[in-house]
């Protein structure tokens, strides 16, 4: 997810199927490319709050294991 966060931020041309914009957003825009630009930004920054998101459930996650395993250890 951060790495496609990166791809977005720097607007790579591949993903532009995964920008939510419509015909108005491109024909309604009086500096053409910044409507879309900034679709880019916010679609990376979306990425990279999943990014966040895995980091901490994945942080949880591994205290939990760890938790568990020092029970198994005490059970007598």
């Amino acid at each position: 997810m951060a790495m496609l966060g990166i791809f977005f931020s720097a607007k790579s041309a591949v993903l532009i199927e995964d920008v939510p914009f419509t015909e108005d957003d491109i024909h309604n825009d009086k500096s053409p490319p910044q409507n879309i630009y900034s679709l880019y930004n916010q679609v990376g920054i979306n990425c990279f709050i999943a990014a966040a998101v895995y980091v901490v459930v994945g942080a949880i996650s591994l205290c939990q294991v760890r938790l568990n395993k020092r029970q198994e250890y005490m059970v007598t």
